[in-house]
């Protein structure tokens, strides 16, 4: 693998990895996993392999550990592989020279010859140059559908970690936080009312955040349950 530096001008880290998205502001993450993940991050420590359905904070834990690496100076890369698929190689090509590599979602790219080739190549490459890989995906490396057997071989050799879809308690505990870190203060009826309402999907909740505070400092108002159905609409 390349050792060649990034010429690209550089993005502050809070603007390369949203600040909500860091390893000390994870959740319920099993025993053991940050510390595994931080020395990843620092170190280059085993690989890893990082399982669970939608919406167990994969994406926030790759992301976080792309950030831990990058605040202890060492240069990381994070690729969403669906936004890959059918020209794979060509984006880890990109990434060449990074430190560490998060590559996000392997079930997108499950079932295409030519970006398993890549993918496979791309990982041999990592191991030789003392590259740091984490992968994630929603199961496990003999679930994929792969089409390359020592592409699941490969993968299956990674350290793993497994995540559990959050409860409501555990929910309503992302949500206070990420408000909190806004400034935005969320009661348990306000965080009730967008759980039954809005969804239990932490992305999509998450994501409602920036338009509430948006919406209360215009209308100088908290979050309450009558102003949630004001701004999101009665029905939801």
């Amino acid at each position: 693998m390349s050792t060649t530096g990034d010429t690209s001008p550089q993005l502050p880290l809070t603007l390369r990895y949203p600040p909500d998205q860091r390893l000390d502001t994870f959740v319920d993450a099993p025993v053991g996993a940050l510390a595994q993940l931080q020395a990843l991050a620092m170190a280059g420590g085993d690989w890893v392999y990082l399982q669970g359905p939608d919406g167990t904070g994969k994406t926030h834990l790759a992301l976080a550990t792309c950030a831990a690496a990058e605040a202890g100076g060492r240069h990381a890369a994070y690729l969403p592989l669906q936004a890959a698929r059918g020209r794979l190689r060509a984006a880890l090509d990109a990434i060449e020279g990074n430190e560490l590599v998060a590559l996000d979602g392997l079930d997108t790219i499950a079932g295409d010859r030519d970006d398993e080739h890549a993918l496979f190549e791309f990982h041999n490459r990592a191991r030789a140059a003392g590259v740091a890989v984490l992968y994630t995906a929603q199961t496990t490396p003999d679930a994929l559908s792969l089409c390359l057997p020592d592409l699941r071989s490969r993968l299956s050799q990674c350290a793993r970690i497994g995540l559990s879809a959050l409860d409501d308690a555990g929910r309503r505990a992302v949500l206070r936080d990420r408000a909190q870190r806004r400034g935005l203060l969320l009661d348990d009826a306000a965080l009730d009312w967008l759980l039954h309402r809005v969804g239990r999907n932490i992305a999509g909740l998450a994501g409602l955040l920036d338009t509430l505070d948006r919406a209360s400092l215009a209308a100088q108002r908290r979050i309450t349950v009558p102003f949630l159905r004001q701004v999101l609409g009665p029905d939801r």
